[in-house]
């Protein structure tokens, strides 16, 4: 099993090859203790009950699609795309839905997913 910031540095990577610009870090108490600048650049990080990231990249027709990938052995991500026209205060509710989401769906499962990934986006 990989350690916590070998998988940081691996999820990372893959969103970075793909265009992806990490936005925000959450962390448990213990994550955030090892976290690094060196890692993460200036990113902001923030106690969380899990260990996640929030990744972003522009898409077409003004559409900015967030990403909240859950950072364990087993790939999961939540997915949000937001346009032009929301607000700020919009995203960030809806980003705090999707945590919430993930961390509902991690209890349970008791943090094993096991299913492939289901994405939620916003109709």
């Amino acid at each position: 099993m990989a350690d916590r910031l070998e998988l940081f540095q691996r999820t990372l990577e893959t969103y970075r090859k793909h265009g992806w610009q990490l936005r925000e870090v959450l962390a448990t108490p213990e994550t955030r203790a090892l976290l690094t600048e060196d890692l993460l650049g200036s990113v902001p990080v923030r106690e969380f009950a899990l260990d996640a990231m929030w990744f972003a990249r522009r898409a077409r027709g003004g559409v900015e699609a967030w990403e909240l990938r859950l950072v364990s052995e087993t790939p999961y991500a939540l997915f949000e795309a937001f346009h032009e026209d929301d607000t700020e205060e919009q995203r960030r509710e809806r980003r705090r839905e999707l945590e919430n989401e993930l961390r509902a769906r991690c209890a349970d499962k008791g943090t094993r997913m096991e299913d492939n990934g289901r994405r939620s986006s916003r109709s």
